[in-house]
């Protein structure tokens, strides 16, 4: 429950004292937003840290321009943004590097987003979109469009990514229902799934012609560099839709980390909310998989981090947008690098090998904690 403290004119600016379910107190809570349709209240720290990591991403995106092939100076790159650079300065950050950029900009939020929603839905830290097998649905979907059905334009993969996502969480859901879902239950079938998927991925890769095996086994891998702005421009528009409908199922979903019960006192129409957010949840990953390939483990580790820097008691979907945006933007300034001294490496190599040090920690964490509190 919430008690208002006003402190200031109404809306923006009053301060408000959070209380858990347990009557704990998490401090104060500076209100954001206020329309008649939607509310949300975020704590100064979580502001602070959120619009930090935007920063961290928005400052590793900017310097991560600066190199390729033809290496530019910090201050040629801000000449060429601001529009007061060469001709042919314009021409590499603009047309070139900066959608790639933003891409891993919006990429890393999106998939924030997802894992945020997951997580809390499962009420799991292992609940991500990578690890229940909803990218690997998507993934599957692109490999049959591009080597049997031959589609590779950026609508049919998009169409293929997020109905492929779809069913696979849908099927998911099915196998895993039991007067109900609990979390467990659904990571456990969804690894189970991704498993199915990634031999079936595998046998058509290998039936393939060789030129096309090795497209879509690098594009597999997730990479960012094909990333132009004619398939960004789309990519932009379905995200912010995304987005939109994330922010407003955003108090849902805190709602129903409380429970069912607690939800539906509080007015959430738990049948109608929860595939909702799957299917937004399911929409982030698939988008970056049509558009870039299945980059894994962000999704699972931003939410996790964003909830230890901001010291909230859960899982917050903008945060975990930032931190996810401060990742990947990170992993692909330091995928420049390593071409710059030895080969491209595509970026989901990056963010894998990070992200299976941090699972390996989890999983290790979470054993200790079960087996220790059954001891």
């Amino acid at each position: 429950m919430t008690s208002g403290i006003p402190d200031g004119p109404p809306g923006v600016g009053r301060r408000t004292e959070v209380r858990g379910a347990d009557g704990v107190d998490f401090g104060y809570a500076l209100r954001v937003v206020r329309v008649p349709w939607f509310s949300a209240r975020m704590g100064v720290r979580t502001a602070a840290v959120t619009l930090v990591l935007f920063l961290v991403a928005l400052a590793s995106a900017v310097v991560s321009i600066r190199f390729g092939e033809y290496a530019l100076t910090l201050g040629e790159v801000v000449a060429a943004l601001t529009g007061s650079g060469t001709e042919f300065h314009r021409m590499i950050v603009v047309q070139w590097r900066l959608p790639v950029v933003v891409a891993a900009i919006v990429f890393g939020a999106l998939l924030g987003i997802g894992g945020a929603i997951f997580q809390s839905l499962t009420r799991n830290p292992l609940g991500s979109p990578d690890v229940i097998g909803f990218d690997a649905g998507s993934y599957t979907a692109v490999v049959l469009s591009l080597l049997v059905f031959g589609n590779g334009d950026y609508w049919s993969l998009a169409g293929a990514a997020i109905g492929g996502g779809l069913a696979t969480a849908f099927l998911v859901y099915v196998l895993a229902y039991r007067r109900g879902v609990q979390g467990f239950r659904l990571i456990v079938v969804g690894i189970g799934v991704s498993a199915l998927l990634g031999s079936v991925n595998a046998y058509l890769i290998t039936r393939a012609d060789l030129t096309d095996a090795m497209t879509v086994g690098f594009w597999g891998a997730g990479s960012l560099t094909r990333v132009s702005w004619n398939s960004m421009v789309p990519s932009l528009a379905v995200a912010a839709v995304i987005v939109l409908a994330a922010a407003l199922l955003a108090p849902s979903l805190r709602r129903l980390e409380l429970g069912d019960d607690a939800a539906v006192a509080h007015g959430t129409r738990v049948t109608a909310v929860r595939p909702a957010l799957m299917v937004v949840g399911v929409a982030t990953t698939a988008l970056v998989t049509a558009a870039a390939g299945p980059i894994g483990f962000v999704a699972l580790v931003a939410p996790q981090l964003a909830r230890r820097l901001t010291r909230s008691p859960g899982v917050g979907v903008l945060p975990a947008a930032a931190t996810g945006a401060a990742l990947l933007a990170a992993a692909h300034f330091l995928a420049v690098l390593v071409a710059e001294f030895h080969r491209p490496v595509p970026v989901g190599l990056i963010t894998v090998c990070l992200g299976g040090l941090y699972l390996i920690r989890l999983l290790i964490h979470e054993s200790r904690r079960t087996y220790g509190a059954s001891g």
